[in-house]
């Protein structure tokens, strides 16, 4: 299987534009035309990550964190990254990274979290704008259906749990084909009125290829006017950490009994108990303080997350507790969901979980 059919399915469940501007996800190592033998998934790509990648008959490589997040100028081994690319690079093995595109979507790490905490109706913490388009076209009347299927085929018109979804308004279009042109309809330098529809419609600007060639294709004129608006809304299905409701209410100290046996953490450091009982709960896997104002003007009672600073617990203040359970461990699941979603798409595709624990992090009992 080539390395170009693995990458096109994990980018369709978690496209790349989903990435924060600090990240570095998408293929980082290897040939597109590759043929994979075996695929290795980990949280993180480390040497002995790629040690047990070549032990194992696996020539790709799938982590959830970017080896490398800024520019590399040498390969010369000083560090550990340098290290790792160069022996990935020895060894022919394609390394992958698949990390804030699979934390803003609904079926991603923080998907993974609700799921094992048993969160009921849990959504989008913090949308993401920047998302959506909107396309506006003129159509003749004959012709709009076909053109508005053809649209909806290519992506266009979704909005949440709604299809085809688009404005249409009844107007009169005018022009005058000049010497050289084959009009659809009109005459050559006569200016002619046609009753048209404008049709107004969303789309996800990765589809944005894909709708205008199904516009371009299944419009009857040979010049299509139209335009394309960038929008502000935010995406209420996209974005960063989740937030969801308990089976039942619990007090702090069963609540973080519950999650540290949930979640398979031996410590979670946390805010004091507010008095209240714990039922809606936020969460953001890796380092979440930024969405702290997030989970407190979204009325939840608790916060879980990692990497808080010392000063960032008392921004809690007494609105609710904060459960910071560490970066490795909130996000441990992740490597089961990317398993899941290749054995899902590729039955046929040797997919291997890591034996290797790779968090940096150890506790002294």
């Amino acid at each position: 299987m080539r390395l170009a059919v693995i990458t096109k399915h994990l980018e369709a469940y978690a496209p790349l534009n989903y990435q924060e501007d600090y990240d570095n996800s998408g293929l980082l190592t290897g040939d597109m035309n590759q043929e994979i033998t075996g695929a290795l998934v980990a949280l993180d790509c480390t040497e002995d990550i790629v040690d047990e990648a070549i032990a194992r008959n696996c020539n790709l490589i799938i982590t959830h964190h970017p080896i490398v997040f800024k520019g590399l100028k040498k390969f010369t081994g000083k560090n550990y990254v340098e290290r790792v690319i160069v022996k990935a690079i020895q060894n022919n093995i394609a390394l992958y990274a698949i990390h804030t595109n699979l934390d803003s979507v609904q079926n991603g790490v923080n998907g993974v979290i609700c799921k094992r905490l048993g969160l009921k109706q849990p959504k989008i913490l913090a949308p993401k704008d920047g998302i959506l388009k909107k396309l506006v076209t003129f159509c003749p009347t004959a012709q709009v259906t076909r053109l508005r299927e053809a649209l909806f085929a290519a992506g266009a018109g979704n909005i949440a749990n709604y299809s085809e979804c688009s404005f249409n308004a009844v107007g009169v279009g005018t022009f005058k084909a000049s010497a050289g042109t084959q009009p659809f309809v009109g005459q050559q330098g006569v200016q002619h009125q046609e009753p048209e529809v404008r049709i107004e419609t969303v789309f996800l600007i990765q589809d944005e290829r894909k709708v205008l060639l199904a516009l371009l294709e299944n419009h009857p004129y040979e010049e299509v006017a139209y335009d394309i608006y960038p929008l502000e809304n935010k995406l209420n299905t996209v974005g960063s950490g989740m937030v969801g409701w308990l089976e039942e209410e619990m007090d702090a100290a069963d609540f973080l009994r519950f999650v540290k046996s949930r979640m398979n953490v031996s410590v979670i450091r946390h805010t004091k108990d507010t008095g209240r009982k714990i039922k809606k709960v936020a969460v953001c896997g890796g380092s979440g303080s930024f969405l702290l104002g997030n989970a407190i003007a979204a009325g939840a009672d608790a916060f879980i997350t990692a990497d808080f600073k010392y000063h960032e617990f008392f921004d809690a203040d007494g609105k609710l507790i904060i459960a910071d359970i560490g970066h490795f461990e909130s996000e441990q699941f992740t490597s089961d969901l990317l398993v899941d979603i290749l054995q899902r798409k590729f039955p046929e595709l040797t997919v291997r979980l890591t034996e290797v624990n790779t968090n940096p992090i150890q506790y002294f009992y």
